[in-house]
């Protein structure tokens, strides 16, 4: 799944790609809403991206998009 991550006073959006499904990064959203604390997603690559839950501003959850290479028409 790719989940696009809003984050207050930022310019731009963190953009995760992990194996988990929409499901699953719900709930931790939810979770870390609940709580107040962090919301931790790792990646396909093992990296680890860390947000304090009070400065999500938004959380965009879709499929992953293979690179497209070459023109369409």
């Amino acid at each position: 799944m790719e989940v696009k991550i809003g984050v207050t006073h930022a310019n731009r959006e963190l953009t995760v790609d992990t194996a988990l499904d929409a499901d699953a990064v719900e709930k931790l959203v939810n979770k870390a809403l609940g709580d107040g604390g962090l919301l931790s997603l790792t990646d396909v690559k093992g990296r680890r991206i860390v947000v304090p839950a009070e400065k999500l501003a938004y959380i965009e959850i879709s499929t992953s998009t293979a690179g497209q290479v070459g023109f369409r028409s």
